[in-house]
């Protein structure tokens, strides 16, 4: 088949490479950011490459009929694609999804996964309407959400891998002539808004394993946030641990080479990264030295 893809970053590029293997005829490539790794493969490739935002435009509607495609890709695409784009390709268009359909539309599905505690999640490959993720289903596959993961081990290690196959192996199936679509059950269905802003804000005063949860799902992006001084920061790379004595939520109780020991409602929070506004994250301890985070005070007040 005449395949155009379209995506971003390294998810983009390794499904690329993956089509390539497969000997599938990619024809057109979509990029959201000039000097993307999809983008600049496509450029080594020698063939046509666009920014994604022109698949908007009524005006360039032709050029991309005249591609002749028969099925659109959608690897990790966060723009709304318009219809007469999604139905044109005699194949239709497929879509990856880190989540398993219904659950978690929206554009955060791997954060609040992890924020909501939940133990499993998985991949979706399906075929978009004019929803927002929901389409019928052609394929799934599950993975494990383990109690230390956060949103980028979590992608790394099985999100990512599972859906450049998963993508390999709906072409395969289409090509097959074998492809379900499987209608997705409302009644199942959640949409959680993007993990960012407000969202992103710590609440001390919530129970010790919620607190953990939303800083793993918010982990490396959008970061966790609270304050110190009026001046937000953002947490990573933490450890739950057990209560040790009485205290106040947010209090640090101890700091040392490994990080700083937060009170929380029932447990502490080992912090071993933070970052600051406009700056990379540091050690714990290497920020607590430059802004006087003492034993005794609070975060967050």
């Amino acid at each position: 088949m005449r395949v155009a893809l379209i995506g971003q970053a390294a998810f983009g590029e390794a499904v690329y490479r993956r089509l390539l293997e497969q000997g599938e005829d990619v024809v057109g490539v979509f990029y959201e950011r000039e000097g993307d790794p999809l983008h600049t493969l496509a450029q080594e490739q020698g063939v046509p490459a666009y920014p994604t935002k022109e698949l908007r435009g009524r005006e360039f509607f032709q050029t991309y009929v005249d591609l002749g495609i028969e099925i659109n890709v959608m690897a990790f695409v966060t723009v709304i694609i318009p219809e007469r784009v999604i139905d044109l390709p005699s194949h239709g268009t497929i879509q990856y999804h880190p989540s398993l359909l219904p659950l978690h539309r929206g554009r955060s599905a791997i954060n609040w996964a992890i924020i909501n505690g939940e133990t499993e999640t998985g991949i979706t490959i399906f075929w978009p309407d004019k929803g927002i993720d929901t389409g019928p289903v052609l394929l799934q596959k599950k993975a494990p959400i383990s109690s230390t993961d956060t949103l980028s081990s979590l992608y790394r290690n099985h999100l990512f891998p599972q859906g450049v196959e998963g993508l390999v192996e709906a072409i395969s199936l289409i090509n097959e002539g074998s492809a379900p679509r499987v209608v997705q059950d409302e009644a199942q269905a959640t949409y959680e808004p993007p993990c960012e802003g407000q969202l992103a804000d710590i609440q001390w005063f919530r129970p010790a394993e919620q607190v953990f949860n939303h800083i793993r799902g918010c982990d490396p992006q959008p970061g966790s946030s609270t304050t110190f001084h009026q001046e937000s920061i953002r947490l990573s790379d933490v450890e739950l641990g057990p209560r040790v004595g009485p205290g106040m939520f947010g209090e640090v109780l101890s700091i040392d080479a490994s990080g700083i020991q937060v009170m929380l409602n029932g447990g502490t929070l080992l912090v071993r990264r933070i970052r600051r506004e406009g700056e990379r994250a540091v050690s714990a301890s290497e920020f607590a030295g430059a802004v006087g985070l003492e034993v005794g005070k609070r975060l967050g007040v």
